[in-house]
């Protein structure tokens, strides 16, 4: 599932005639890096959720074959309902088997295919990376493969497996992720990983520039996108 339904204040005026999924870096959208990505370890099957401009997002895409993926989308109101709420609402389109989940907003080179037997040990396996200048306090805490509460912190990446399951419960409408990654760092079940490769948060201008600067100037990025 990737996540798209988010306006991206922060990237105002853009993100007010274009979804934030689909700001290009590199020549692609935002969007299409990670469908490129998924598709490249052998996921063929994507969920999308839809709020803002959700219909750019679909006419972009389409059903994914261009990309060598069948796309669903879940969609939500304008308002959207925030990530659990979004993954709740997506519950009938997901099934019962353990679900990668990746924000759209971030660009990374992470290794997709650690995450396809991956068992998470009830609610979340997430991934944590190096906090950014932008988030220099972290999120959590990671012990022996286990997310903690402790220091030192580190930062939260957008991409995780989560068990559909753990949703089942969770009342319609907007919700947050957070107090329920509390409630499983409590009850001992979301375990995690630290990555150290690439990652790029792109929700602010300073952060979207830097981000195009860098994917120019990377000899195999530019490669990559002479070959698709």
């Amino acid at each position: 599932m990737i996540l798209a339904a988010g306006r991206g204040e922060r990237l105002r005026p853009l993100t007010d005639r274009i979804p934030k999924s689909l700001i290009e870096v590199g020549g692609r959208a935002l969007i299409e890096h990670h469908l490129i990505a998924l598709s490249a370890v052998g996921i063929r099957e994507i969920i999308i959720n839809l709020a803002w401009l959700g219909n750019q997002i679909e006419q972009r895409l389409g059903d994914g074959r261009a990309y060598g993926v069948s796309i669903a989308y879940s969609r939500e109101t304008e308002g959207a309902l925030e990530t659990a709420g979004g993954i709740r609402h997506a519950l009938p389109l997901i099934g019962e088997k353990p679900l990668i989940v990746v924000s759209s907003d971030v660009l990374t080179d992470f290794p997709f295919a650690s995450l396809l037997d991956r068992e998470p040990p009830g609610f979340a396996h997430l991934v944590l990376i190096d906090n950014p200048p932008h988030h220099p306090d972290g999120d959590f805490g990671l012990s022996q493969g286990q997310i903690t509460r402790d220091v030192p912190r580190r930062t939260y990446s957008g991409i995780g497996v989560f068990r559909p399951r753990s949703f089942l419960d969770l009342p319609a409408g907007a919700k947050p992720l957070r107090p329920l990654f509390e409630a499983a760092i409590d009850a001992g079940q979301l375990s995690g990983e630290h990555y150290k490769g690439s990652w790029r948060d792109v929700g602010s201008p300073q952060r979207l520039s830097e981000a195009r600067a860098a994917f120019d100037n990377d000899p195999r990025r530019v490669d990559d996108l002479k070959r698709g």
